[in-house]
């Protein structure tokens, strides 16, 4: 029987989450004719999930152990997926709606031009100045379709606000009045809804969103909607917005989710913030995972000679680059009912929380290390003081490339050097497989001419 529930499994190791959910579909299968749903960030994980349940059966203590066959899987993103469980949930919603994107577009460049006499759309009117062409229009159109859409998304209590005439903004669970050169975004929005008719207003994906949530309070193993499939696997995404985690956290009264999360610390790190960030986050006292025994641990009564005393022997790149993911980890925690399903697992003689300590004899090693346990830059100088590495290594003579840096004129000469580079690591190493190579770039359109070129 498969167990609903909210499953959070973590690793600084994604070959490990990877094992652990192989593992766990082949114990546990689905019957036949039902598709496993995974939700991946990208196509490249997708193949790469696919491979792995596609090798042959082993043990579970060998990395490449599979279930011998990858067929009956349901691969997707998670925006598609959302918009799957609120139908199978409330039923048929309309394809469209007057707050889709597209649509919101034209209702705006029909709109903007009545508002531009109104003194609370004087930022607009002093932007559109001179646009006798439109064009200008038509590209704000565009934006603030794009902005109100990442809204509905993300905040959707400020709308509600806003649509109340509560000219309001929440932040870290602080409400705030709107700026007043921003005031205009609030008063746009409730134009809008005046434009909309009235049997529509509430189409929009907040509101059914807020439907969606309603009707799953009722839900259960014995009553889940038959297009509710019995378990989702979400797989090595780097962050979900809260509102797909609300999705998530409502299913999972009848259905199992799965998130396996990519963490590269053991230790908690939600609260290795900025000092000017840390306040109104603590909304229930459960950790996940345990802060280090000689770090202060902040609370609502937490002043700012602990905040800044954590945040200055906090590593300063997970502070700095982790923002996205430690707030990601702090949503799980909302949802999180760690000692529910961590006897199932168990009992499967599997962990949910498999972390591995890197090697640390080599800089990326040592950097991944630096991370893991959550040093401060004086820790990871006594560390590789104690490990015999008194000065770092001099670049002209290391043969250190574990980490490397390339300087490039133009996008075509970075391809290039990445080609090289990769043809060199295949020559050094026969065991190495495409499958085993990622590549990340900012902005893949921007280089997908010059991949073409190179590679071609």
């Amino acid at each position: 029987m498969i167990q609903p529930g909210f499953m959070v499994l973590q690793s600084n190791r994604l070959e490990n989450l990877r094992r652990v959910t192989v593992e766990w579909l082949r114990r546990y299968p689905l019957k036949p004719l039902e598709n496993e749903i995974l939700l991946v960030q990208s196509n490249g994980i997708s193949q790469w999930l696919k491979l792995a349940l596609a090798a042959d059966t082993g043990t579970v203590d060998t990395l490449d152990s599979g279930c011998g066959i990858a067929a009956a899987m349901d691969i997707s993103l998670p925006g598609r997926f959302h918009w799957r469980a609120y139908r199978a949930v409330l039923g048929d919603l309309p394809e469209t709606s007057p707050f889709d994107k597209p649509l919101l577009s034209w209702r705006l460049l029909r709109l903007l031009p009545s508002l531009l006499h109104d003194p609370e759309f004087a930022a607009l009117k002093n932007f559109l100045t001179d646009d006798r062409s439109q064009r200008k229009q038509f590209q704000l159109a565009q934006r603030l379709a794009d902005l109100l859409d990442q809204y509905q998304i993300y905040r959707a209590d400020w709308l509600n606000d806003w649509a109340n005439a509560v000219n309001r903004i929440t932040r870290s669970n602080q409400p705030a009045d709107v700026p007043a050169e921003q005031a205009w975004q609030a008063a746009l929005w409730r134009r809008l809804l005046q434009d909309i008719p009235a049997h529509a207003r509430h189409s929009g994906r907040a509101q059914v969103h807020q439907q969606f949530l309603d009707a799953c309070h009722t839900l259960n193993n014995l009553n889940r909607p038959a297009d509710l499939p019995r378990r989702v696997v979400v797989f090595g995404l780097s962050s979900l917005p809260a509102q797909t985690l609300e999705v998530l956290a409502a299913i999972s009264h009848c259905t199992q989710v799965v998130l396996c999360v990519h963490n590269p610390c053991q230790h908690y790190w939600g609260d290795i913030v900025d000092p000017q960030q840390s306040m109104g986050l603590f909304k229930k006292p459960y950790r996940r995972q345990t802060a280090r025994a000689d770090f202060p641990v902040l609370n609502s009564d937490t002043n700012g000679t602990q905040t800044d005393e954590l945040f200055m022997r906090g590593n300063p790149l997970l502070a700095a680059w982790g923002k996205q993911g430690r707030d990601y980890i702090r949503l799980l925690d909302e949802h999180d009912e760690r000692s529910i399903y961590e006897t199932l697992f168990q009992s499967a003689q599997l962990k949910i929380d498999v972390f591995d300590e890197p090697d640390e004899q080599h800089l990326l090693g040592q950097l991944q290390g630096d991370i893991f346990h959550l040093r401060s830059p004086q820790e990871a100088q006594q560390a590789a003081a104690n490990a015999g590495c008194t000065s770092a290594p001099d670049p002209a003579i290391s043969t250190d490339t574990s980490i490397s840096f390339h300087i490039a004129h133009s996008a075509q000469r970075e391809v290039e050097i990445l080609q090289d580079h990769l043809l060199q690591l295949f020559n050094q190493d026969a065991a190495l497989r495409p499958r085993d190579v990622l590549v990340m770039v900012p902005d893949i359109n921007q280089f997908a001419p010059a991949v073409q070129a190179v590679f071609g």
